[in-house]
């Protein structure tokens, strides 16, 4: 199936690179993706899933949970506030952590659940206005502020300009992470994800090249 050959994929990546095996977390972007293709590769033993949607992780994903022990579901699409108690229910990780407002809100919920989510922040190193993020020049500041408020953030993540080479966007992401002490490096997807090892990546969000083409008939 489509999943071995992406496994197979991220380990000639990882020799490559001079890359530990397994030192790259794959995961499987579900989101609209049919339940038969998503439990395919459930049965197949993946356990790492990434949903963009609150409302359809919050409709399907309960119950593979059951059925599938050992799932860990990343929110990597844009989280409103109103959502956040129920995405906190639900997800293992948050990869778009994208705003102060968001950071501040978030930070109060924790304390008072007494555990947090894996967190990355979403850093726009392209600067696109049409795209959440955290600009590059503001993003030690914010990585600061998050842990003033004692949110223990796991790394970064981007998405590069589809139109440009996704290689500067990759390097300025490890460079924004080291300068502040972060290992965790949420990038590359279906089209980029070996670059995206060569570049250092830890986590990669492969979705299309998984389970195929998505349609949103």
């Amino acid at each position: 199936m489509q999943l071995d050959d992406i496994s197979r994929r991220i380990a000639a990546a990882e020799t490559a690179a001079g890359r530990a095996p397994g030192s790259v977390h794959l995961i499987a972007v579900s989101k609209v993706q049919p339940p038969d293709r998503v439990e395919a590769v459930l049965n197949a033993g993946h356990r790492v899933f990434g949903e963009n949607y609150v409302q359809e992780a919050a409709g399907k994903w309960p119950a593979w949970r059951d059925r599938f022990p050992g799932v860990e579901l990343h929110m990597i699409g844009p989280l409103q506030t109103n959502k956040l108690k129920t995405a906190l229910e639900l997800f293992d990780a948050f990869h778009t952590l994208d705003r102060p407002s968001l950071a501040e809100k978030l930070a109060r919920q924790v304390q008072a659940r007494g555990a947090c989510p894996q967190l990355f922040v979403q850093v726009n190193t392209g600067a696109e206005p049409q795209k959440a993020g955290i600009l590059p020049d503001d993003a030690d500041a914010f990585v600061t502020r998050c842990r003033e408020m004692d949110l223990p953030l796991s790394g970064l993540m981007c998405i590069p300009p589809e139109d440009q080479d996704a290689v500067p966007h990759f390097r300025q992401l490890r460079d924004i992470a080291a300068r502040n002490g972060l290992s965790g490096l949420s990038m590359g997807m279906s089209a980029d994800f070996e670059t995206a090892i060569a570049e250092g990546a830890t986590h990669i969000r492969v979705g299309s090249a998984i389970f195929g083409a998505r349609s949103y008939a």
